[in-house]
């Protein structure tokens, strides 16, 4: 075997046993992933299990009264009330806007524009929440208190629900961006050819194509969204309440308060121990699977209008 052949083989050693340590690499990867998630599971399962050990599912699930601290009750639904009054306003402030800017960015803007505007988003991500939980409650309330004809308190679920709505706009934006940008020149093309204007095939052509991947971006910003803490604890307060029917406006300008936010409530209390302490896993476990039901629908929605291209 000449000197040439024998280098190509060693040549060839080398590729083949770089591919297996990437390999190796990459699989690590992924069985790290699942198995923190599978620790969290573990964790939250454990607490869980106490929890309702001491406390009836049924009343924890039924229950309209939330005071854990003071008089032992563990009703959740003044909890879930609240987590989906800020949800709904933080998706009536992000998804619209966050899909507009998504196809400004995509069929609209310029190279120059979008390399300022892209970043500019970036940095929007990556304030800290706490900074927007103190705007909402400086800034946010007092605008909403002078505009619009309503007696807010200092600490409401619309405020936060807006500053909530602004922390996820990046992220619906981003994704719905990258899925805007994957549609197939060919499909614009022909609706040009047809006559049809440029907001016609960003609105009646684009969006369509990319809907699935438009809906994993509402159902991931939603998801971070419900997991919201500092802001509602901040903003929003820590008052647990039912929903006000029929005045449903009510809902907005008084305090309310998440899972989340009762979460950090039941850590701070003095003596968060036994069935106090098991209740914040418990709570951690609805949030847990609620977002996952929430992903799962998602999922099935993302299958069900995925748009394949050859």
């Amino acid at each position: 075997m000449s000197d040439r052949e024998m280098t190509t083989l060693q040549r060839d050693g080398v590729a083949v046993t770089k591919e297996r340590l990437y390999r190796l690499l990459l699989a690590g990867c992924a069985a790290l992933t699942l198995a923190v998630t599978s620790g969290i599971i573990i964790a939250l399962l454990g607490g869980t299990v106490s929890f309702f050990s001491e406390v009836s599912i049924v009343a924890y699930l039924t229950g309209t009264e939330w005071s854990p601290v003071i008089n032992g009750k563990f009703g959740v639904l003044p909890l879930l009330s609240g987590t989906l009054v800020i949800t709904v306003v933080s998706a009536v402030v992000a998804l619209p806007i966050g899909l507009s800017i998504a196809v400004y960015l995509s069929e609209y803007a310029t190279p120059k524009v979008r390399s300022v505007l892209k970043p500019a988003l970036e940095i929007l991500a990556a304030i800290p929440t706490v900074v927007y939980g103190y705007f909402a409650l400086v800034y946010v309330t007092p605008f909403l208190d002078d505009v619009l004809p309503l007696d807010f308190g200092t600490f409401n679920a619309l405020s936060a629900g807006v500053a909530v709505g602004l922390v996820i706009i990046p992220m619906v934006s981003s994704i719905s961006e990258d899925a805007i940008s994957s549609v197939p020149d060919s499909l614009r093309n022909a609706a040009y050819g047809l006559g049809s204007t440029k907001f016609d095939v960003s609105t009646k052509v684009v969006v369509p194509a990319a809907t699935s991947g438009i809906v994993s971006s509402y159902v991931l910003a939603l998801s971070r969204a419900i997991g919201e803490t500092m802001i509602v604890v901040i903003a929003a307060g820590l008052s647990p309440k039912m929903p006000f029917f029929p005045d449903v406006l009510k809902n907005l300008t008084n305090s309310v308060q998440t899972i989340t936010s009762g979460i950090v409530q039941v850590a701070g209390a003095e003596n968060a121990s036994g069935v106090l302490l098991n209740a914040m896993f418990a709570l951690g476990m609805t949030l847990f699977v609620l977002t996952l039901t929430m992903n799962i629908l998602a999922e099935a929605v993302r299958r069900r209008y995925r748009e394949e291209y050859s």
